[in-house]
């Protein structure tokens, strides 16, 4: 029998329950027994409504849990619940459970496409170091022989000079992009090595005061690695480029739950709505669509004049779910 016959059913016997009391008692009695009677009747449809409505309340209570990103939330229908709510739980449930197995497929995949990407960047930048940049390496050694046994100093003489001291110029951008396409040093020495080599690059470079603080108490997997190295490369250089920062602290942790990297910096600020609502300036929008693939959050927390905190948060466990890092507070 469906809910709304039951409560019709059971409303309708109380009212009729509170009839014959009513009915039978001395004319003396009569108002006390009717206050009683009403005031039984109005408890019990209360209750009923109540026990009517309990399935709603947890349909509710699990789509602000999913809304909120637990994704892990199930309707659990009361035992006695009507069967057109219970039914629409369990579709809800079904669709909750093919959303969390396309979620680990598309992680699974995106693991595979970012592990790809990598091999690539890594072939091409190993390319440029050991071929390109020894090639011109030579060509620097040759034009430095020729200049040196050369008998008198003529325009011939200069040019060549001046093709030595392009090779040279083209030498050390070609080296500085193999390292940017891909550091060697993260596969060999991992993260934290990693974002200090880039903190070193931008320090020697613009002088501004870079450091790097770890906290690692698991090791943090390729794929997630990677994403927080370019995340970090990102916002280092934003706050070269457009924060005009004097200095900024990199602090990478990881608990074997989840890796997190945090840049701040001292600059000039931004606004962080108006720069998203625009999609442009700072890589705001590249470095979320990175993490989304690794089901990663970011949150940015910057105003005008007040310095700029990055963070990003991984998670390592093999749910889909991840809380979204709280906004931090301007520095």
């Amino acid at each position: 029998m469906p809910l709304l016959w039951k409560i019709v059913t059971a409303d309708l016997a109380i009212n009729i329950l509170a009839l014959l009391m009513v009915r039978s008692v001395d004319q003396e009695h009569m108002n006390e027994v009717m206050v009683v009677s009403l005031f039984t009747t109005l408890v019990l449809n209360a209750a009923l409504v109540y026990w009517a409505l309990l399935p709603l309340r947890g349909l509710e209570s699990t789509a602000y849990r999913v809304w909120h990103g637990d994704l892990d939330a199930r309707v659990r229908a009361p035992r006695f619940a009507d069967r057109n709510i219970a039914r629409i739980g369990e579709t809800l449930n079904h669709l909750l459970d093919h959303v969390t197995e396309d979620r680990i497929r598309m992680r699974a995949l995106a693991s595979q496409v970012i592990s790809a990407g990598d091999k690539e960047r890594a072939h091409i930048a190993r390319e440029l170091h050991d071929s390109t940049a020894q090639s011109l390496g030579a060509l620097d050694l040759l034009l430095a022989a020729v200049l040196r046994d050369a008998p008198v100093q003529d325009a011939t003489t200069a040019r060549l000079r001046v093709m030595q001291r392009i090779v040279g110029e083209t030498l050390a951008e070609v080296r500085t992009l193999s390292h940017s396409v891909h550091p060697r040093i993260l596969d060999d020495l991992g993260l934290v090595a990693a974002i200090e080599a880039a903190a070193r690059m931008a320090r020697e470079q613009t002088g501004i005061d870079a450091r790097v603080a770890a906290d690692l108490r698991a090791p943090v997997p390729p794929e997630a690695a990677s994403v927080l190295y370019r995340v970090a490369q990102e916002a280092i250089w934003n706050a070269v480029r457009h924060a005009e920062a004097d200095a900024l602290r990199v602090a990478v942790a990881c608990d074997g739950r989840a890796a997190s990297l945090e840049v701040a910096d001292d600059g000039c600020g931004f606004d962080v709505e108006a720069t998203e609502a625009r999609r442009a300036g700072l890589g705001l929008f590249t470095m979320r669509e990175r993490l989304a693939l690794v089901d990663g959050a970011l949150a940015i927390a910057s105003r005008p004049g007040a310095g700029t905190r990055v963070r990003a948060v991984v998670p390592l466990d093999a749910g889909p779910n991840v809380a979204a890092p709280a906004a931090a507070a301007a520095p």
